[in-house]
């Protein structure tokens, strides 16, 4: 569905992606995992079409540079972690923002099939009660739920989420994941999220790709990327015992 190869981002000498390529495919959900700095954001931000790439980037085939920005839109949702909001709309305007590339022409406001999917979204994510209330009013939780439910109205094949519990309580991180991987289950469907909890990573994800200074250190079903060697090698410690240790707590 997506693929990368020889994905590289250069800010001046440096490569904050470096020659990186990856493939999603049908129902898989891959988490992009790495220390500070790895350069996960900056490929989310490439495959967004927010920086400019040197490789490819393909869509079922399809160089992304030839899609106009209503199929992209159509075919892949992207929900960043810099979502700061500027203006008073409501969370429903803003939700219904995501229905933008169903409009069948200029000025139109033509979507039959927009309404439900809205009501779905805001439901999904616990925003109904709130769906009047101005962006400028919510909490940093309300505000990431929001631009949440705006990525499911889009209703794309494939969801690129950076860092999607940011913000979120430890409640509403569990029922957002949780929704994702229901989201994962329809056919033709896949997920590419960026992940700093590693337990997050285990337990939702299908696949992994651990990154280390822009490059791939290892791809492939998550319990074969997530080892302890391909660990120790990127953060430079036992993650495995540090985890055994925190669990510990509460036992």
């Amino acid at each position: 569905m997506l693929s990368g190869k020889h994905v590289t981002v250069r800010y001046g000498d440096f490569a904050a992606v470096n020659d990186l390529s990856f493939h999603l495919e049908p129902g898989q959900w891959l988490m992009l995992a790495g220390p500070n700095g790895a350069g996960k954001s900056t490929l989310i931000e490439a495959i967004a079409r927010g920086v400019p790439y040197a490789g490819a980037i393909e869509w079922a085939g399809r160089d992304i540079r030839t899609l106009k920005p209503a199929q992209l839109a159509r075919n892949i949702g992207v929900l960043s972690q810099k979502n700061a909001v500027g203006y008073a709309y409501t969370v429903e305007e803003v939700v219904g923002l995501g229905r933008y590339a169903y409009q069948s022409g200029f000025l139109s406001g033509k979507d039959d099939a927009g309404k439900a999917r809205i009501e779905r979204a805001l439901e999904l994510t616990g925003l109904t009660e709130l769906r009047k209330a101005s962006m400028l009013t919510l909490s940093g939780g309300e505000t990431q739920r929001a631009f949440l439910a705006q990525v499911f109205a889009q209703d794309p094949q494939v969801l690129i989420l950076d860092e999607p519990a940011n913000h979120l309580d430890i409640n509403y991180q569990q029922h957002i994941f949780s929704l994702i991987q229901a989201w994962l289950k329809e056919p033709g469907r896949a997920v590419l999220s960026v992940v700093h909890d590693l337990s997050l990573a285990r337990r939702y994800g299908t696949h992994a790709l651990l990154m280390h200074r822009g490059k791939c250190v290892s791809q492939g079903p998550v319990r074969d990327v997530l080892t302890p060697d391909h660990l120790q090698q990127v953060y430079g410690m036992d993650v495995y015992a540090w985890m055994r240790d925190m669990l510990s707590q509460w036992q």
